[in-house]
């Protein structure tokens, strides 16, 4: 085997489309094509007096393309029907719900808002803080402190509801993401888009915000390529028909997601917890198996570095913290965040995982995961549908 072989040449490194075209460029642009003062409309959707979005947790980009017959009325959106367009919207590094959530509920890259993956150090603090289930606990306002364009929204006037699972209402994420207006809790399926329903019935301008996270659920515990995860690809897409079909006039209702999804097999997952190399100079693990952020012990992070890229050579793309941010990949860092990011910053560009089966067990034995940013990961639909 030659050299060339057992190194793949990485692809080049891929930068999320901040400002053009990412995810965290929908809502302002919702937000301005429904009247709202101070927002652009970079996406250039058309002028509406009411709004929805509609955010399928998992539903990947090239997911929805492999998938026609299980997705039927959401396939027929991708050539523009329903007198919309179907494109792809880049979600943001890392591609994972925390962040996607985040940039989509503010407006802002991840850079900005500082939820920058699955979890990351909190700097001058030994420790890893989830910001998915918001562990160890710290006040929300202070980890995120802009403010969230659904509360701006409201307060510009434009009456906003989110329609969700009541799990969710006072959840920190919500908090610092997706606050404003009225939370309607509704369980999942029909009663959900009833709830929607109820909510565009209020005299415009209307935002409504509404969430599924069976899909991605699915996903984690069967893999992308199984039926328990089509079925659940089935059965949102029958919700956003029906929704859809029942939508007051002169509304437009947008669907995307905040990551896609792949099945990485066990045999090809990296475990930093039994590798003396990846392990060594390693204070703390941050982020998932598709996008790692690596804390050096002090004086450490050149030898982590060096190392990480030598052994990863032939998988994955393996930053500097500097090296990460001058590429554009979280897009313009706030001095607030900038020790978030790991000393490595780590995404794989080949089908592995870097996992940690001690410190990680059941993430590590998740059978589709998502983070980095390869197409199946970083691309998210936008569809749309204009009555």
């Amino acid at each position: 085997m030659s050299a060339a072989e057992s190194h793949p040449e990485a692809p080049p490194v891929p930068v999320p489309r901040y400002g053009t075209g990412a995810l965290s460029d929908l809502l302002p642009s919702v937000t301005a094509s429904l009247g709202m003062a101070g927002e652009r409309n970079v996406l250039g959707l058309r002028e509406t007096e009411r709004a929805v979005v509609f955010l399928i947790d998992g539903l990947g980009w090239e997911l929805l393309k492999a998938n026609p017959d299980w997705a039927p009325f959401l396939s027929s959106l991708v050539p523009g029907a329903w007198g919309g367009r179907g494109e792809p919207l880049t979600a943001g590094f890392p591609a994972t719900t925390a962040t996607s959530l985040a940039s989509f509920g503010t407006g802002l890259p991840p850079g900005a808002h500082g939820l920058l993956g699955y979890s990351v150090a909190i700097p001058g603090d030994a420790r890893l803080m989830n910001q998915l289930r918001w562990d160890p606990y710290v006040p929300p306002r202070e980890w995120q402190p802009h403010t969230p364009l659904m509360e701006r929204a409201a307060a510009a006037g434009i009456t906003v509801a989110q329609v969700s699972d009541p799990l969710f209402e006072r959840t920190p994420l919500t908090q610092v993401a997706l606050q404003g207006g009225t939370y309607v809790g509704c369980a999942f399926g029909e009663p959900r888009v009833q709830g929607v329903l109820d909510q565009l019935a209020a005299p415009g301008p209307v935002l409504v915000y509404t969430y599924l996270s069976e899909l991605d659920k699915a996903g984690h515990g069967n893999g992308v390529d199984s039926d328990a995860w089509r079925v659940e690809l089935a059965r949102a897409d029958g919700l956003v028909r029906l929704l859809a079909e029942q939508l007051p006039p002169g509304t437009s209702l947008y669907v995307t997601a905040d990551h896609g999804m792949v099945d990485v097999p066990m045999a090809d997952r990296i475990d930093v917890d039994t590798d003396p190399e990846l392990s060594a100079g390693v204070a703390l693990l941050g982020g998932e198996g598709r996008a790692r952020h690596v804390y050096a012990v002090p004086g450490a992070a050149s030898d982590v570095l060096a190392i990480w890229q030598d052994v990863l050579a032939d998988s994955c793309w393996v930053l500097s913290r500097d090296e990460a941010v001058a590429a554009g990949w979280f897009g313009e860092v706030e001095d607030r965040v900038y020790f978030r990011i790991g000393d490595v910053v780590a995404a794989p560009w080949a089908n592995v995982a870097i996992v940690a089966t001690r410190k990680e067990p059941n993430e590590s034995r998740m059978v589709g995961l998502h983070g980095s940013m390869t197409p199946d990961e970083q691309l998210v639909p936008l569809l749309e549908v204009h009555t």
